[in-house]
């Protein structure tokens, strides 16, 4: 088992990797980044110094991280606003593994949040805006978005946060008609891009279907996966499901059609990540992805 199996098919060069999701990918539990940790996945995985220390800045000048120390030795530490948006992220593998394993998810009612934000709060808009869409949400009409997500919680501290609740209406119906159709399948269908993320899931299955049995044969064989196959091959995968999951609005399996691709591309990533780490050569060597791990194996 090489990179090539591993990683190789992707089409992915090393311009194509998105710096962030390294980054990320090596925030503890905490949401501490630490920069002793970085510089070795960097170096296996082809990203320069200059890339990854540019990332930094950005987390930084974003807010969502604060930096100790300096140069090699820093440690990022998240912001109230970095730990936020690490909670999201994995969420929503939570919730996407949770579905998948209880084939339900849905209580039939659909959420709906209207705003009409002006000019002068256009910021507040713009994060309020993105702040729905990552949550799953798809837009009806201008200024009103939908979901079927348990999403209250979320949605008030985000209005709170950004100071809008004179501009924002919400409510709950379960009886909701978008463009002649009542029927919720219908619904969903028509507001979100179903087909191009079930084609994007089903790319990626057919790249990597075979990688968890190569990789479980090589374990069996005592075979070992060096540290410049192990990064390279996790950062890839990972970058490969990204570019699905982050269109994905995670919707209940009762509003998705059947067979719905991503609970098999989840399988195969999952598979992809155990086997691996049990065939890693060095088990002690850089945790990249390991929130990712201990999450997923948490879970029933």
């Amino acid at each position: 088992m090489t990179e090539t199996t591993v990683a190789g098919s992707t089409g992915l060069d090393d311009t194509s990797v998105p710096t962030r999701l390294l980054v990320l990918g090596l925030a503890h539990r905490n949401g501490d980044i630490v920069s002793s940790e970085l510089w070795p996945v960097t170096e296996a995985c082809g990203l320069t110094t200059d890339q990854v220390r540019s990332c930094l800045r950005r987390l930084v000048s974003e807010g969502l991280f604060t930096r100790d120390g300096d140069g090699r030795d820093s440690i990022l530490r998240a912001t109230p606003a970095g730990s936020a948006a690490l909670s999201s992220m994995m969420a929503r593998h939570v919730l996407a593994y949770a579905q998948d394993a209880a084939g339900r998810g849905w209580d039939r009612t659909w959420r709906l949040v209207a705003f009409a934000i002006p000019e002068s709060k256009r910021a507040a808009r713009d994060d309020f805006r993105d702040r729905l869409l990552a949550l799953g949400a798809a837009p009806v009409h201008n200024g009103l978005y939908a979901s079927p997500h348990r999403w209250d919680f979320e949605v008030a501290a985000e209005v709170e946060r950004l100071g809008i609740a004179d501009h924002v209406t919400t409510a709950t119906t379960d009886d909701l008609a978008v463009g002649g159709t009542s029927d919720p399948r219908g619904i969903a269908a028509a507001l979100w891009p179903l087909d191009a993320i079930a084609r994007r899931y089903q790319d990626f299955i057919e790249t990597y279907r075979d990688v968890p049995d190569d990789l479980d044969a090589m374990r069996r064989r005592g075979e070992k996966l060096s540290e410049a196959d192990f990064l390279p091959g996790a950062l890839h995968i990972a970058i490969r499901f990204n570019r699905c999951f982050e269109l994905d609005p995670m919707l209940p399996p009762e509003l998705l059609p059947k067979p719905w691709p991503g609970r098999e591309a989840r399988e195969i990533l999952t598979r992809c990540r155990r086997l691996g780490v049990l065939t890693r050569e060095d088990k002690q060597g850089p945790g990249l992805f390991r929130v990712f791990d201990e999450v997923i194996s948490s879970l029933p």
